[in-house]
């Protein structure tokens, strides 16, 4: 199976059979993340225990594939690691999105989010990517709570 077509495999897996797409009861954190140059729309939703484990993730919304697929990836990503690892790979994501690392061993830390690396290809899917991504990184660098607003500013 070739590149293009594997790539093509996980986005349509993550997209039509999103394992983390749902509501959580009493999470630690929502926040609502928005492209308005797309329509993209995402709820964010982590539970995070008191040694600042994420426990639980989900994600709510709409928009297109490369959106939700990602964000379904960020979640099987972050679920089980400190907060401060997320960043990490939330960081490492977006220097890929952005043609910034190329590097497949390095990449490798991120599991399957690593297939999206040829979207650096495609300008107008990079907000598409890393807007879940985006979403998480305000939750965690400031605090946001449930009904603390919303990341409107994820529309990079």
């Amino acid at each position: 199976m070739d590149l293009k077509s594997l790539y093509q495999e996980i986005l349509n897996e993550h997209n039509l059979n999103p394992t983390h797409k749902g509501v959580l009861e009493n999470p630690t954190f929502t926040l609502r993340g928005v492209n308005p140059s797309c329509g993209d729309t995402i709820y964010l939703q982590l539970k995070i225990d008191s040694d600042g484990i994420i426990t639980e993730g989900t994600f709510n919304g709409s928009g297109c594939a490369v959106s939700q697929a990602s964000v379904d990836m960020m979640l099987d990503d972050i679920i089980g690691k400190p907060k401060d690892e997320a960043l990490r790979l939330s960081s490492l994501f977006v220097d890929m999105i952005y043609g910034k690392i190329e590097d497949d061993s390095v990449l490798e830390q991120l599991d399957e989010a690593s297939a999206l690396k040829n979207i650096s290809k495609m300008p107008a899917r990079v907000k598409c990517a890393v807007l879940g991504w985006h979403t998480m990184e305000e939750m965690l660098k400031n605090g946001k709570t449930e009904g603390q607003g919303t990341a409107e500013h994820c529309s990079v």
